[in-house]
């Protein structure tokens, strides 16, 4: 790819609708120069701005739980605290969000429709070893929790969750700012 990106080219590649490079364009918040009265997107900014901003930015959390209403309370709480979060449903979505990026926090439930969670907890130990994963279970005796008590001390979470111990769990996970953000956000 060239280092001049076509507006529509730029909606490909960060994968967001055209108005939204426009409207982002027109803010100045995306690195364009206009050319002939066309706009032209700088690649290699856009590379190191826009995509690597996330990363230094906030924490990327990683929820896998297939409970729709579990889903929601999980995304609404994460993007009230500034969290980048994925909520994926199943082993293989979960292992396809590995693949592709890393992640500062994994919030894992034990009973996944397409197989056992130990999957993707091995998957994270592997290529992930720093990041803490919680597990979210409403069977706290059930054989794969030991399993994989087994290998390693792990914070457990009790279904049904509370906003309340998802605050407390960031906030003893050290994220400081995320921490100050739910004290303020939620107090």
């Amino acid at each position: 790819m060239h280092n001049l990106l076509t507006v529509k080219e730029t909606a490909k590649y960060l994968r967001i609708p055209l108005p939204t490079v426009y409207y982002l364009v027109q803010r100045g918040q995306l690195p364009a120069i206009q050319i002939g009265g066309r706009w032209r997107i700088k690649k290699s900014s856009l590379d190191k701005d826009i995509l690597k901003e996330d990363k230094s930015g906030q924490p990327t959390v990683l929820v896998v739980d297939d409970d729709e209403s579990l889903q929601n309370l999980f995304k609404l709480f994460l993007r009230k605290i500034g969290f980048s979060r994925v909520v994926v449903g199943t082993v293989k979505e979960a292992l396809a969000a590995l693949e592709k990026q890393k992640f500062d926090l994994v919030f894992l439930d034990l009973k996944l429709p397409d197989g056992p969670a130990d999957d993707v907890y091995d998957a994270i130990k592997e290529d992930q070893p720093g990041c803490p994963i919680i597990i979210i279970t409403g069977y706290p005796d059930s054989a794969m929790l030991d399993r994989i008590l087994g290998k390693g001390p792990i914070t457990v979470l009790k279904k049904p969750l509370k906003v309340e111990q998802l605050k407390e769990t960031v906030r003893i996970l050290g994220h400081k700012e995320a921490a100050q953000k739910i004290t303020r956000s939620l107090d």
